[in-house]
């Protein structure tokens, strides 16, 4: 089996993060693997799918020439003869497909968002039935593709995208007299909701007795720039720090006693089951995932998405109980290391690999 893995980009985070993990189980059952990324962008998930020694071919190119783009793709698969193509985000889906279609090769399909804008999802819509096996990275994300794109039960799985690791830095016990320090990391995108936390923020401020607190935001984007205004126009810079990004996220995160989420939309949101796999309790929009892992009052707080007042109050209640938020994350912990094991990932990954098998080019 060769495998050719179509990615939007080399952007750190997201839809690149599980690639090394994914082609690495892929090659261990006996593959050949090469991903083919369609732009680099910020490239920052570059050095780990090097350290896998996994190849990449990387066009040159913007996120909008999609007849180049197709035609760079077309030859690139042409020289490279794969037995599948596997396709990562709407643009990689459908440029793969049509591919995949005019070289005979199976299609999987990931599917990362439990949204598609409207017009991806009539593309996906009509296009469905070029993906031989469609793959959610959670359970919100399959039923999400299921059922808007209309695909039968036989043509789907739920690939968690996150393989916890035991063995990472733990977070500290937070002091009650110390400042509670809270993390997010993520892209500086409207879809991260950063705004909405920095509107909570203003409105958490003007609560009565609020603990010392200060948050860390890690992360590059389009945002920086509109984000770092709203913190000065709400006076927040004591509180609220952009931090850029960093790869060192193990480490960082060992360093905090809560973490935040306060997206929009969300698929398995990796970054906020790293936060829980440290030891922090998350509060975050119940969107994607979240919702499944997080156990409300117990492992950390969800509340409505795109709402500032729900989510200070949060803040303020697990502000105004440091003494608690050690105890949460250890059981935050213990969720994401049961339910997300090694085992289970590389279980489910031999079913896939299993059913990517089944399938031959005509």
């Amino acid at each position: 089996m060769r495998i050719a893995y179509i990615i939007n980009s080399l952007e750190g985070g997201g839809a690149a993060f599980p690639v090394p993990s994914i082609l690495s189980l892929m090659r261990d059952y006996g593959a050949e693997v090469k991903v083919f990324a369609l732009t680099q962008k910020n490239g920052k998930a570059l050095p780990a799918i090097h350290k896998a020694n996994i190849p990449v071919s990387i066009r040159e190119g913007g996120i909008k020439d999609h007849f180049q783009t197709l035609l760079w793709l077309n030859q690139q698969i042409r020289n490279y003869k794969p037995t599948h193509l596997w396709t990562s985000l709407t643009r990689a889906t459908l440029l793969g497909q049509l591919v995949g279609l005019r070289h005979n090769i199976p299609v999987i399909s990931w599917q990362h968002a439990a949204y598609l804008k409207p017009w991806n999802l009539r593309l996906l819509k009509t296009t469905r039935s070029f993906s031989k096996l469609w793959l959610g990275d959670s359970q919100r994300v399959t039923q999400f593709t299921q059922q808007r794109l209309h695909i039968p039960k036989e043509k789907i799985m739920t690939w968690p995208i996150f393989k916890a690791n035991p063995n990472v830095l733990k977070a500290k016990v937070c002091q009650s007299d110390h400042t509670v320090k809270i993390v997010s990391m993520g892209r500086l995108h409207p879809v991260k909701g950063y705004d909405i936390l920095i509107q909570a923020c203003h409105l958490l401020n003007q609560y009565s007795n609020v603990p010392a607190y200060h948050i860390s935001i890690y992360g590059e984007g389009i945002e920086y720039k509109n984000l770092y205004n709203l913190i000065h126009q709400y006076q927040l810079q004591n509180h609220i720090e952009l931090m850029g990004f960093t790869s060192c996220v193990a480490q960082t995160l060992s360093q905090y006693n809560l973490y935040v989420q306060p997206s929009r939309s969300e698929g398995f949101c990796v970054a906020a089951h790293e936060a829980m796999q440290a030891g922090l309790p998350v509060v975050a929009s119940a969107v994607g995932e979240l919702p499944f892992t997080i156990e409300n009052h117990k492992s950390g707080l969800t509340i409505s998405p795109e709402n500032p007042s729900a989510l200070a109050d949060a803040l303020y209640k697990l502000l105004l109980q440091p003494q608690d938020l050690y105890a949460m994350g250890q059981l935050a912990r213990e969720t994401v290391i049961t339910q997300f094991s090694t085992k289970r990932f590389n279980t489910i990954g031999f079913e896939v690999f299993n059913r990517m098998q089944s399938f031959t080019s005509t």
